[in-house]
């Protein structure tokens, strides 16, 4: 594997900072040779047997990671915030040999390993040993299965082999210009393609560090971005408004120092949900950057990006990534014509290998002639892609005609006194589907009249005619559809109107 023999050469450079500790890569290759070693146990390669594990982020995440690749494994992250039937669904279904934990979730997942007669091992007897041979790993092996999150059905297995892993870091470490001197902060997921790959890989790759944060509080973020040791950063929008929250509620002295410090790192990227005009605006006035915004999904890793150098425009995602091909299609996969709608369709060889187990669902995920078929919307707009939503969820049909919640949400985002917002389509008997929009307010009534005068003058180039009612209790599946597709990190731990 290339990112091993690269780490080689990195030796004594610090590769991850965590706990108050730093670790080099000499180490990093130790421990996970250790981990591989005992993975192996008397056999010579685990031949892509499934490894699960749950391992806080951390300097042993990467270890464990790395141990279960050299050892000829296929390494599976769970997530410690989902519910355990969601951790059960997975082991059995990527059919997990074991389970590795740390002992801070031993405890929390024996008796789901014993439900599933899986064998669950505790890490820390694992870090230490002299080491065997290990086998040669051909890049065309499978080297991860991550879990997708299903709107209409259980979530798939995303399985992805070394070279399609490795052509997602060589595309990212090039467009954005990655080097040995970079330090990263990384607090995002473990189980999702932005923080494994994009953050905690491309750094390790090009001998940088990336320093992990258990959790994300913005007091935290601020205190690590002012630090002067970071050259970049990476979030989910939810993050960024976060930390303008913060930013706003403190003293003016301490906003200069924060602003000033956020202003000299290099690189700050958005992802993983549609940026809000409204928080790239504030987050520029904030601290001088204009977030990077990117499209990517686990399937693909990432397709398009506004640039590094030049024009980043508010509400667009840039144009593809070098070695990715992209058209828009209409429902029947015929291209459609510049500056309309269509469904983006990607080629190249990031793209992912099979969903695991699931032949049918791989095969009509697939155009005859081999494009992915993303499932999202999307219009070519003066050369910069912009993503309309996804035509399962955000791409609402009423009266004929195909509206774009996100454009909506845009909108909504600007009127005074509403702070947030999801829109969806509810059903309805007259036009199929009525916009509704849930909305976090400045603890103040809105007037409907009002703002549906807004609305119409605002978007005018929606013609259909629309109902406008206060709906006190929506019913359960609807607000759970609200809060899964927009603000479900928004709304955590919050109390909202």
């Amino acid at each position: 594997m290339n990112i091993i023999e690269k780490a080689k050469s990195h030796g004594s450079r610090t590769a991850i900072v965590g706990e108050g500790k730093s670790y080099s890569y000499k180490a990093l290759l130790k421990v996970s040779e250790s981990i591989a070693s005992h993975l192996l146990k008397d056999g010579g390669d685990l031949l892509e047997k499934r490894i699960s594990f749950l391992i806080a982020p951390s300097f042993n995440y990467t270890a464990v990671q790395w141990g279960i690749w050299r050892a000829g494994g296929i390494a599976v992250p769970l997530c410690a915030s989902h519910p355990l039937p969601s951790i059960k669904y997975v082991l059995l279904d990527a059919q997990a040999e074991m389970v590795l934990v740390d002992a801070n979730y031993a405890q929390f997942l024996q008796p789901l390993a014993e439900e599933c007669n899986i064998s669950l091992i505790t890490i820390e007897p694992l870090l230490k040993s002299d080491g065997k041979t290990l086998p040669e790993i051909d890049p065309g092996r499978r080297a991860m299965i991550l879990y997708t999150s299903g709107t209409t059905s259980k979530p798939k297995g995303v399985v992805s082999c070394h070279h399609h892993i490795e052509a997602q870091i060589r595309t990212l470490v090039t467009a954005w210009k990655w080097e040995m001197k970079d330090s990263i902060l990384n607090v995002l997921p473990l189980h999702h393609v932005h923080g494994i790959i994009n953050v905690m890989l491309c750094a390790l790759w090009v001998g940088a560090s990336c320093e992990f944060l258990p959790k994300f509080k913005p007091e935290n973020v601020w205190q690590r971005l002012v630090s002067g040791d970071l050259t970049l950063f990476m979030g989910v929008p939810t993050m960024y408004y976060q930390l303008i929250k913060y930013w706003e509620l403190a003293s003016e002295d301490e906003q200069e120092f924060l602003s000033e410090g956020a202003s000299k790192l290099r690189l700050m990227v958005s992802g993983s949900a549609a940026l809000p005009e409204s928080v790239l605006e504030k987050w520029r006035q904030i601290s001088g950057q204009t977030l990077l915004e990117r499209y990517g999904m686990t399937e693909i890793g990432m397709g398009l990006t506004n640039p590094y150098t030049g024009e980043r425009r508010a509400g667009h995602v840039g144009s593809p990534f070098e070695g990715v091909q992209i058209k828009l299609v209409d429902q029947q996969l015929r291209e459609v014509p510049k500056g309309e709608a269509g469904e983006i369709l990607i080629k190249g060889p990031s793209v992912f290998n099979e969903y695991w187990n699931k032949p049918q669902a791989t095969k009509e995920a697939f155009t005859p002639d081999g494009w992915f078929k993303t499932g999202d919307m999307a219009i070519l707009n003066r050369g910069s892609y912009k993503i309309l939503g996804r035509t399962s969820v955000d791409i609402i049909k009423s009266g004929g005609y195909k509206i774009s919640a996100l454009e909506i949400e845009e909108v909504l985002r600007d009127y005074p006194g509403i702070k947030d917002c999801a829109v969806v389509g509810l059903p309805d008997e007259e036009w199929g589907e009525m916009v509704a929009a849930a909305l976090v307010t400045e603890h103040k009534r809105l007037d409907p009249d009002a703002l549906a005068a807004w609305l119409k003058e605002k978007l005018p180039s929606y013609k259909v005619p629309r109902k406008y009612q206060i709906m006190k209790d929506l019913p359960r599946n609807v607000l759970g559809k609200v809060v899964k597709t927009s603000l479900k990190e928004y709304f955590a731990g919050e109390n909202k109107t």
